[in-house]
């Protein structure tokens, strides 16, 4: 899953290096920073920008620039082109740009527009006047005021939209332990994650699940147990902590990725991969009881060509004497098992 991070120059360049370090060991690919912040001080700010621009380039994290009209000149540059002699390749446009500013800034940017504002017919009009709309991709605005983010559902539709157009779709959630001034309540695109922001999966799994492609925090820093789930999150699985019972074989299933079918079932989820841990052992009939939501189940010898299979019951199912019950889905992560599906990967990993 492609995941990103906000960069902020207000925060100084020893917590962006800090934060830089921690989103490049979590897999982070995506960075996005703003240079049209009213709070900002502009004091030695090409510098900075500059400063910026090479740790993300070092960390392997491609960087969007939010920019508005005037920010060549904030910079002592002449023209937003100047800003490709310091590595910038793109741009998300605010305020301040006319039709044929974004035609002609095209032919040298990744043009980055706002998702939420601008539709298919704008698009359509800046192609006809010659903009090179393959390098447009689209992003949602991140909301500092509480209850003006957006609703789920209506970022859904849009995205489906845009989607159907070819374009890509970034979005943000809030971050849950540095949240950017000046009123810190966290940085969500919807506005539901202001309320929920300490779980980044769901909130993020929320946005994947919504047909955005990039899902970036918002915020200046997040908790070392997110950045844990960001990581597992870049490689593409969710965590699952579990209580095993006495001889289930936990130690040939916990830690391994495994991952969803394709063909969700609503009723399960089954590891496409867990057939080959026990191949070569017997699974007698043990503990075959009535399942609830987040029972663990192995498939016993009486279910043949299908023992060894791992189950994750989504719903309370009746005992099966060819389905061994082995452990339980803790509590607090039951939350995450609608966002397995699909071919989403997951870890059990016991607690």
């Amino acid at each position: 899953m492609k995941t990103g991070i906000s960069i902020y120059l207000s925060s100084g360049i020893e917590q962006n290096e800090e934060v830089i370090r921690k989103a490049r060991a979590a897999g982070v690919s995506y960075g996005f920073t703003s240079l049209h912040i009213p709070e900002e001080d502009y004091d030695d700010y090409k510098k900075r920008v500059v400063e910026l621009l090479k740790l993300t380039h070092d960390a392997g994290i491609e960087l969007t620039m939010d920019v508005e009209g005037d920010t060549p000149s904030k910079l002592g540059l002449s023209k937003m082109e100047d800003l490709l002699d310091y590595g910038v390749t793109s741009i998300r446009l605010d305020y301040g740009f006319t039709d044929e500013d974004v035609v002609r800034l095209s032919q040298n940017f990744n043009i980055v527009w706002n998702a939420s504002t601008v539709d298919p017919f704008n698009i359509r009009k800046w192609e006809k006047l010659g903009a090179d709309i393959d390098r447009f991709t689209a992003c949602h605005n991140y909301y500092p005021k509480p209850y003006t983010g957006l609703d789920l559902n209506d970022v859904r539709d849009i995205n489906k939209t845009l989607k159907s157009f070819g374009y890509t779709v970034s979005a943000f959630v809030p971050g849950d332990k540095t949240f950017r001034g000046p009123l810190n309540l966290g940085l969500p695109t919807i506005e539901d994650h202001r309320k929920t922001k300490d779980d980044i999966v769901a909130n993020m799994m929320d946005l994947y699940g919504a047909y955005t492609d990039i899902v970036m925090v918002g915020d200046v820093d997040i908790s070392d147990d997110n950045w844990n789930r960001l990581h597992d999150l870049s490689d593409g699985y969710i965590r699952l902590h579990a209580t095993f019972y006495d001889g289930a074989g936990a130690s040939r299933i916990s830690g391994n990725i495994n991952h969803e079918r394709p063909d969700s079932s609503p009723y399960i989820i089954r590891s496409q991969e867990s057939r080959a841990y026990f191949k070569d052992i017997n699974i007698p009939v043990v503990n075959t009881i009535e399942c609830t939501e987040g029972t663990i189940c192995i498939s016993n010898d009486e279910y043949l060509r299908y023992k060894g299979e791992i189950e994750i019951c989504r719903t309370r199912r009746p005992a099966d004497s060819k389905v061994n019950v082995i452990g339980q889905i803790v509590p607090d992560d039951l939350k995450y098992l609608p966002y397995i599906k699909n071919g989403m990967g997951f870890v059990i990993e016991e607690a």
